[in-house]
């Protein structure tokens, strides 16, 4: 077998169904291979970055590796941004990139350069093979690292004479390797968490990515418990209609220190830290404070912060058995009860079970007034463009099909998006805490190629849109029906809202440089790359327009102009801080 059928042998075997890429003179023999091998199709991005995006939305929606095919030195720096995203949302993906012919590789040929150099600082592994004969046995190695916790983007640079050699290539068989079993020695995670007085428990990437979301509300509901995503989290964590979430906590320390303090014990489940976005001073876990952690990836436990109780291993089993071990102690009594007769134990049972309840009915009735008075101040602003930016994503929010998936990368709306937008369905939303701008076009495209069934609404910036703006090309081209959503309020606001939170300012006459984007046409970027669009005169048109998601068969643009950001020289912060 030559080493280009055996690339596309291993490809078959490892479950690719898409190679996602942008392609250049090093990729011609594999583009000529794939001609043949109509089971492997193609998908063209008009750029590296949007390529490798729709790698990533695929694999979200599959929870498949993806596997994406760029062109030399040129072609993966301009992957690199989306490489950088996977690696912080641990989305597993395989990349390859063409080498330079190695003939004359020591003439520093033209697109030549240091692929395994340029990829090292965001890959979890990057090498370069340099015998066809390696060839297969590094790409089933890169499969099986890329999705063994942490997972993430693992890449390899291939030469493309090696392609193109005669030699037989061996293709090894895949190889069967268990999973992690469930955490043992849950005894003093389960001892501070049935003696906490007043618990909490942290909601993590992780749990989604596994998986695990039904034991983590398993075990919040035996706490009862107040539950809190992490901050800027990346999908569904926990079901946002729960009556135990209170939705995201924010990315900084001290406002997740705050969040924290009125309660004794913390469960951290499949958080990487808390990644806290501004800097403020002093920890995130408040002093007396004990943290129990759990994770799949072992370096995660203990590393920002001292853990009483540190558990790795899978988190759907492990939380499994967390319950099943609380409900015995908590059948048992407590540790402090005297043994003097069944009666007395039975009653303190009933006792602890009846606190535990009046704890998860508080939070219940908290968690609604706060979610009503969020509702009523958004449906309060609905009324004609420019819209309200709250008032816009409640009615987007609102008209949702129930099986939607939202691919979210609009900065100051998305967060406005995270207080009204509560999906209970794993998969439901996606976002990327990598922070490469420009992600969210192709994610929406690959998240509908990996699952066709489910509706897509993306949700885009304005500034952040125009960082991927070839995606839509992609979309247009493959039929990918999806209802891309842009909020125009034609400036970098979060850059001004951040500038007004940390300078003093007591006028607007300061002018914000840099960080506005006036005169972007989307009606025109729509007919540039073949897509239907419009632009929403109103908020009861743009939950209408959300709503016929699910009937679309082809891609549509959405244009939502929003009230721009506006300095309130009164109070010192912006309109939206004010808000």
């Amino acid at each position: 077998m030559k080493p280009v059928d055996a690339l596309l042998e291993i490809l078959r075997g490892e479950g690719v169904e898409y190679v996602f890429g942008n392609p250049g003179t090093t990729e011609l023999p594999l583009l000529d291979a794939l001609v043949d091998a109509p089971d492997l199709r193609y998908v063209l991005g008009l750029q590296e970055a949007s390529v490798v995006a729709m790698a990533d939305g695929y694999a979200r929606a599959t929870g498949r590796t993806a596997f994406v095919n760029l062109h030399v030195a040129a072609g993966l720096a301009n992957g690199l941004i989306g490489l950088l995203n996977a690696s912080r949302s641990r989305t597993p993906m395989v990349v390859l990139a063409g080498q330079q012919d190695r003939r004359h590789l020591r003439a520093d040929p033209m697109l030549s350069g240091d692929l395994v150099g340029i990829a090292a600082p965001v890959a979890k592994s990057a090498v370069e093979v340099h015998q066809a004969y390696d060839l297969p046995v590094l790409l089933r190695r890169a499969f099986a690292l890329a999705r063994r916790p942490p997972a993430g983007p693992v890449f390899v640079s291939v030469p493309m004479d090696l392609l193109e050699e005669d030699g037989p290539v061996a293709v090894p068989e895949p190889s069967r390797v268990a999973g992690l079993p469930a955490a043992t020695a849950l005894g003093d995670a389960v001892s501070l968490l049935s003696g906490a007085s007043a618990p909490v428990v942290i909601a993590g990437d992780g749990v989604g990515r596994e998986g695990a979301v039904p034991a983590l509300v398993a075990v919040a509901e035996r706490l009862g418990a107040v539950v809190w995503s992490q901050p800027m989290f990346d999908g569904v964590n926990f079901p946002g209609g729960h009556v135990l979430h209170r939705g995201m906590l924010p990315p900084r320390d001290a406002s997740i220190r705050a969040a924290l303090e009125p309660h004794d014990v913390v469960l951290i489940v499949g958080c990487h830290a808390f990644m806290p976005h501004h800097y403020t001073p002093g920890p995130a876990i408040p002093d007396g404070t004990a943290v129990v952690q759990l994770d799949s990836d072992q370096h995660e436990v203990g590393r920002n912060f001292p853990v009483a109780a540190g558990l790795v291993g899978a988190i759907g089993p492990t939380l499994g058995a967390l319950d099943t071990a609380l409900a015995t102690a908590f059948a048992a009594g407590p540790a402090d009860q005297a043994a003097d007769s069944a009666a007395s134990t039975a009653a303190a049972v009933e006792r602890r079970l009846a606190r535990i309840g009046e704890r998860a009915a508080r939070v219940a009735a908290e968690t609604a007034a706060e979610r009503d008075a969020v509702d009523d101040a958004a449906r309060a602003r609905y009324g004609p463009a420019p819209l309200d930016p709250l008032a816009a994503m409640h009615a987007l929010a609102a008209g949702l099909p129930p099986d939607a998936v939202v691919v979210e990368e609009a900065i100051t709306a998305g967060i406005a998006l995270r207080s009204v937008y509560r999906p209970d369905r794993p998969k439901s939303y996606v976002h990327t805490v990598g922070g490469g701008l420009g992600w969210g076009i192709g994610a929406a495209v690959g998240s509908s190629l990996g699952d066709p069934a489910r509706p897509v609404v993306a949700v885009l910036g304005d500034g952040s849109a125009m960082f991927g703006l070839q995606g839509l090309w992609s979309a247009a081209r493959y039929d990918t029906p999806v209802t891309f959503v842009v909020v125009n309020n034609g400036e970098y606001r979060t850059l001004k809202d951040t500038l007004d939170g940390t300078k003093s300012r007591s006028t607007e006459q300061d002018t914000y440089l840099g960080l506005d984007l006036p005169g972007l046409d989307w009606q025109a970027a729509a007919r540039l790359f073949g897509l239907a669009s419009t632009r929403v005169g109103h908020t009861d048109e743009l939950r209408a327009l959300v709503a016929g998601a699910g009937d679309r068969t082809q891609p549509l643009l959405v244009e939502v102009p929003v009230t721009t950001h506006a300095f309130t020289a009164a109070s010192g912060r912006s309109s939206a801080e004010a808000t």
